[in-house]
């Protein structure tokens, strides 16, 4: 999974309630996907699955309540209700990208807005989530083998990625801006309010070539943007403290984690506005990824759409200070990033 500073274009269960748990080996097997067990449920007789636990500020550890739909089980294909268990994917080797997926302040745990949701998922549909976690590429691996029923782990709706999977989606994929808390400047999705601005962007990203061609707009019309670029993490956000640059331009989900941890420091920062990943024509999505025609996708889309619903979605986005990514529906295979952007 790409690190958020560099968006590159992350059975047999009786009915009733299903609690899954945050307890997440970590057991890398080779570099490749690691199965980790999902342990004892730790909120059963709530019925809740605790999310952002262990996130050492990422988000807020809440309890959501959630409980078995018998109809949406019985939605299932034949095999994975069978076997009463729910293999999530995560792309999140080696280092993880906080707030999506990292380890926890436990040091072993896996935790993030993409596991989390996948376990309320899970648990909707009376299934035991079993989170594995693998580098980007053998994510992937594991679904085309049947090794893993289903990512979660930040993927983009493509038109390239349809060829072999099938998407419900579950959140928006979006771009934002980085001000300090002091900055009186806002994005409302028109460029030309960045004529005269200074902003970083990390170099190769989907990002980047937009910010370019804005850039070429503006110069077109006489008017200059500056774009700067910093080796990493900690020197585009010194660069922002230290009035180096007007705003940093990154994933949404990577920015709201900068902002939630500065907060509790002298100097805030805060979200100025986003911008749809896929461009001006096309709102990104963010989709459950599942083999293509294996059955799977449907049930997936109607659980995200009773926890939509029924208030848990809109719980889980706050606790991940993701609120403003959030869907409307969830749609199977709706339009993706075009085959020329993919």
């Amino acid at each position: 999974m790409p690190s958020l500073r560099s968006s590159r274009a992350p059975r047999g269960l009786s009915a009733g309630v299903v609690a899954a748990t945050l307890t997440v080996g970590l057991a890398a097997c080779g570099g490749a996907a690691s199965a980790s067990s999902s342990g004892s449920a730790g909120n059963a007789a709530s019925g809740a699955v605790t999310v952002a636990a262990l996130s050492n500020g990422a988000g807020t550890q809440t309890d959501i309540k959630v409980s078995e739909v018998p109809s949406l089980h019985a939605e299932l294909p034949a095999s994975i209700a069978k076997s009463g268990r729910l293999v999530i994917g995560v792309g999140a080797l080696p280092a993880g990208f906080p707030p999506l997926a990292f380890v926890g302040s436990d040091q072993q745990t896996l935790t993030g807005s993409e596991p989390d949701f996948g376990r309320l998922v899970a648990a909707v549909l009376g299934l035991e989530p079993v989170v594995t976690d693998a580098t980007w590429e053998n994510l992937f691996v594991g679904i085309d083998s049947g090794r893993t029923d289903v990512g979660f782990s930040n993927i983009t709706d493509t038109e390239e990625r349809k060829k072999k999977y099938d998407f419900a989606s579950y959140r928006e994929d979006n771009l934002a801006f980085e001000v300090l808390a002091s900055s009186t400047w806002n994005f409302d999705g028109d460029y030309t309010t960045l004529a005269g601005r200074t902003v970083a962007v990390s170099s190769g990203t989907n990002q980047e070539k937009i910010l370019l061609e804005w850039q070429a707009e503006l110069k077109a019309a006489g008017r200059q943007l500056t774009i700067k670029y910093y080796p990493d993490n900690n020197a585009v956000h010194l660069a922002l403290l230290g009035g180096k640059i007007d705003a940093y331009f990154g994933p949404n989900p990577g920015i709201a984690y900068q902002i939630a941890q500065d907060a509790r420091t002298p100097t805030p920062t805060r979200n100025a506005g986003t911008y749809s990943g896929a461009g001006a024509s096309l709102q990104g999505l963010i989709a459950a990824t599942t083999r293509k025609g294996d059955g799977l996708v449907k049930p997936i889309a109607d659980a995200v759409n009773y926890l939509i619903r029924n208030g848990q979605y809109a719980e889980w986005l706050q606790a991940w200070h993701l609120s403003n990514e959030a869907v409307g529906s969830s749609r199977v295979n709706p339009p993706g990033l075009p085959l020329t952007d993919s």
